[in-house]
């Protein structure tokens, strides 16, 4: 017998053998087919920047108070709602950006004024195969049905303790991050719950974390085991340390507040993460964007500002961009020097201009009071070419080298720019532990972030390898990370 022969005999189940075969990646490639287009496929001239040309409608029951826009499998995603509840969720064709194509309407009665969105396919074989949306409203989290793109339909909510409508700043949830199963909510002064929505049409509430310095919780973006979670109209923020998902903690040294350059706080509307910055919209008294760099969770530091004169609303990331509504106009910036940052150029929209949201060539703009009838939304031109370059990773956490890492951990990647959330799966995301074995997990993305979760917890005192796969995440036009990224981590305790 050779010896081919003799291992594959010894590797051959008998009958009898119960035991099931080892779990393989699939190729990074592999991923669920989009459903749409992508993103935005049209050149445009220079005289065609910086214009309106055309806008976004949510269903017939739309108080045209609108914010943010998301991609998923080849379509725009707007959700819509007024802050006092009435909204829905919509599918755009946006490949022809001046030309958008709605696929679907939808409505739920309280559905309230949404400043994220989660989203995650679960593929088939999976106990909750298909396609789910979380949002808020008045009283805590909705998770919606959206395997068909063209009937979102609402399938549960949780009423959170003491979250409630029309308490809008104080104990009302914000916002939201999906880092598959467990959903992370910013619910203002009530501070961070986490929740398990492994099951999308039953979630369960794990814990609560309040901030004893009574930060109130206005956004929250979860990368791997760190959370940074922004304040709502407050000149602070926090690092939480999520690696034991129903017990997240705060960093030594990671409450921090938000300051400009010469030092003085400065109080914020929302903000945002980037790999390792972070970016807070200035409110009244300034304007544009201030920047911080949290590559250290236990000392966050300044990294750079840029006062506009304006009123800011929401801040937006991509490949080097800063885009920021400021109430009364709307900014893009020049970022990729964030020590000496420059307007690009501004947009406009009637009505209280907070949301400026980056999809490929072009950005939708976005009010939430006070719009003219049928134009919340509007598409602009903001550079000439349809996006052609692929996601570039710029941080992973657990980071390379990490030790004493929790068994609960998850793995985070975060890109520089917004990156189609089905893209993201065990494949184009992997993870081998120390003896070559593949271990299983879910996949998902929420604007630059991406995550993936291991669906048991590690083994201890064990070293793992991440890989990032070229060709595998891709942004919203269908580019694929060019270059492989590995790193390394290793697991708390003894094996």
């Amino acid at each position: 017998m050779t010896l081919l022969a003799f291992l594959v005999l010894a590797c051959t189940p008998t009958k009898g053998d119960s035991a099931e075969p080892a779990f393989a990646f699939a190729e990074p490639d592999e991923g669920p087919a989009l459903r749409g287009p992508g993103g935005p496929a049209v050149t445009f001239s220079e005289d065609d920047l910086w214009k309106n040309c055309a806008y976004l409608n949510g269903g017939p029951e739309d108080w045209d108070h609108h914010n943010i826009v998301m991609p998923y499998r080849g379509h725009l995603v707007l959700p819509w709602a007024a802050e006092w509840g009435s909204g829905g969720i919509s599918f755009f064709d946006l490949s022809d950006p001046c030309a958008p194509q709605k696929l679907s309407d939808s409505w739920e009665q309280q559905m309230r004024e949404t400043h994220a969105i989660g989203m995650v396919h679960l593929p088939e074989g999976d106990p909750h195969a298909g396609d789910w949306a979380a949002v808020n409203y008045s009283f805590g989290i909705q998770i919606w049905d959206i395997s068909d793109e063209t009937a979102p339909a609402m399938v549960s909510q949780v009423d959170l303790p003491n979250v409630f409508y029309p308490d809008s700043y104080s104990r009302v949830a914000l916002s939201l991050y999906w880092q598959y199963p467990y959903l992370f909510v910013a619910a203002a002064d009530n501070g961070v719950f986490v929740l398990d929505a492994t099951d999308p049409y039953d979630p369960q509430l794990l814990t609560q974390y309040v901030f004893d310095a009574g930060l109130r919780a206005g956004g929250v973006f979860v990368v791997g085991n760190v959370a940074l979670v922004t304040s709502a109209e407050q000149s602070s923020a926090a690092l939480l340390d999520v690696s034991i998902p129903d017990d997240p903690q705060l960093f030594p040294g990671g409450l921090f507040g938000t300051a400009g350059a010469d030092g003085n706080p400065v109080e914020t509307y929302h903000g945002n993460m980037a790999g390792n910055w972070a970016f807070f919209a200035r409110k009244e008294g300034g304007g544009g964007p201030i920047v911080y760099d949290i590559s250290d969770p236990t000392a966050p530091t300044f990294a750079g500002d840029f006062p506009t004169g304006g009123n800011g609303g929401y801040v937006s990331y991509d490949e080097g961009y800063l885009f920021q509504g400021e109430s009364d106009y709307a900014i893009v910036m020049d970022a990729r020097d964030m020590s000496n940052i420059q307007v690009l150029g501004e947009g406009d929209l009637v009505g209280d201009l907070d949301t400026i949201i980056p999809y490929g060539n072009v950005a939708v703009l976005s009010v939430d009071d006070e719009a003219d009838d049928d134009q919340a939304s509007a598409v602009m031109p903001w550079t000439t070419d349809p996006d052609s370059v692929g996601p570039e990773v710029l941080r992973v956490e657990p980071s390379d080298g990490a030790d004493g890492v929790p068994v609960t951990s998850r793995i985070g990647v975060g890109f520089n720019e917004p990156v189609e959330p089905t893209s993201v799966f065990a494949g184009s995301i992997r993870l081998w532990d120390e003896d070559g074995g593949a271990v299983d997990g879910w996949g998902n993305a929420q604007e630059n972030i991406a995550n993936f979760s291991p669906k048991e917890p590690l083994e201890p005192g064990t070293t793992y390898t991440i890989e990032v796969m070229a060709g595998g995440v891709r942004d919203i036009n269908d580019n694929a990370l060019a270059e492989t990224v590995t790193t390394t981590f290793t697991t708390a305790g003894s094996r």
